[in-house]
């Protein structure tokens, strides 16, 4: 009497390599932040503060001397000269006592209900530190100089 062949079961699947994750220290990354930002300006001899907001594409790379570079977009508009504000800066920054500090700098164009558009440009500093603070300096075309400090929350 033939006896009965049963095939070998088949080899059982190797075991997945356990999951890893990034530690939630490390920050290195390319990140897009988006916020409101407020500012108090000084100029025509006049203070004035604008409202708006903006958005940063930065590249964050921490425990390198240029730890963060990237650029960003604005819009702000004035509570009480009316019009508002655009710019596009570059921004590069370095960690200082723990925290990311940097500079920016580019165009500005001033537009107004009843004027046609004005431009400029501006440099800046900057910090991280939760917010982000910063002063501005610029210039802008019939208008003169202007000085500003504020702050834009950054969320991820």
């Amino acid at each position: 009497m033939p006896t009965a062949t049963v095939p070998d079961p088949p080899a059982p699947a190797p075991p997945a390599p356990p999951l890893t994750f990034r530690p939630s220290w490390d920050l290195d990354g390319t990140y897009l932040w988006l916020g409101p930002i407020g500012a108090a300006s000084r100029i025509d001899n006049q203070w004035d503060s604008t409202f708006g907001g903006d958005a940063a594409l930065v590249r964050i790379r921490e425990h390198d001397a240029i730890g963060a570079i990237g650029g960003t977009f604005g819009a702000s508009k004035w509570t009480v000269r009316g019009g508002g504000r655009l710019w596009l800066d570059a921004l590069v920054g370095t960690q200082v006592l723990g925290h990311m500090v940097g500079a920016s700098a580019g165009p500005i164009v001033e537009l107004s209900d009843l004027a046609r558009p004005k431009y400029g440009g501006s440099v800046g500093l900057w910090g991280f530190v939760g917010v982000t603070p910063f002063v501005r300096v610029g210039v802008v075309e019939d208008t003169g100089t202007f000085a500003e400090i504020g702050s834009t929350s950054r969320c991820r």
